[in-house]
């Protein structure tokens, strides 16, 4: 992923148009749409200016394709951490993705779905439709884990939810945040990109049908600390 990309994806995760980062940048509007637009590169104020208002190291930032943290399939981490990542990805298979799962509400008009497994939790709860916002977590004997917010919208009607659900199943352990980096079924193509690893990331993930973008996602989370 280059600059270009990771700043698009830091401003829309938090919520930032155009015009707001610039104003807390103290650049103009235009700046800022010629770096996402990769026309232009910030100076080293700038991307100071960048790194702290994100907290992202300036290296991190201009080091391009050294921003998506995936495992290596030999690569082995924290046994505790092995574990709710493996819980996590079979709770995805058992919920929405595995369109099965849902519970009662937790809030007027939401959407849950939940997985017990071995003292482990997950939950996952979402408002709206064809746009919506969510949060997923993970227990583990009633000790929050993990936790994932996430907001998305469908841009054209040719979006298929089926075809969204089959690419979250086919999700791993290499990338356990939402899909795989790239997935395809006939004219349906998913892709996601991420900044960070498991214990603190901002992702965007969207689909393609004939080459139109029908639906887009943002998503950022991590492991939680007491």
């Amino acid at each position: 992923m280059i600059f270009s990309e990771k700043l698009q994806i830091l401003r829309k995760n938090r919520g930032f148009t155009q015009e707001e980062l610039a104003e807390k940048l103290q650049v103009s509007r235009q700046a800022v749409a010629k770096w996402e637009s990769g026309i232009s590169y910030p100076d080293i104020l700038n991307l100071v200016a960048i790194s702290e208002l994100f907290r992202i190291t300036v290296d991190y930032l201009v080091k391009d394709n050294d921003c998506t943290k995936a495992l290596g399939e030999k690569e082995t981490l924290d046994a505790d951490l092995e574990e709710m990542i493996a819980f996590r990805l079979r709770a995805n298979q058992n919920t929405y993705a595995g369109f099965s799962g849902q519970c009662d509400s937790s809030r007027l008009a939401s959407h849950d779905y939940s997985y017990e497994e071995d003292g482990y939790l997950y939950y996952d709860t979402y408002l709206g439709g064809e746009q919506f916002m969510g949060e997923e977590a993970v227990w583990k004997n009633k000790k929050p884990l993990y936790a994932m917010n996430y907001s998305g919208r469908v841009l054209d009607e040719r979006f298929s939810g089926n075809f969204l659900k089959e690419a979250l199943r086919a999700a791993d352990r290499t990338l356990p945040f939402r899909g795989p980096a790239f997935y395809q079924a006939g004219e349906y193509i998913y892709q996601t990109k991420v900044i960070g690893d498991v214990n603190w990331f901002q992702g965007y993930e969207e689909i393609y049908y004939q080459n139109d973008k029908v639906y887009e996602c943002y998503y950022h989370g991590g492991i939680l600390k007491q």
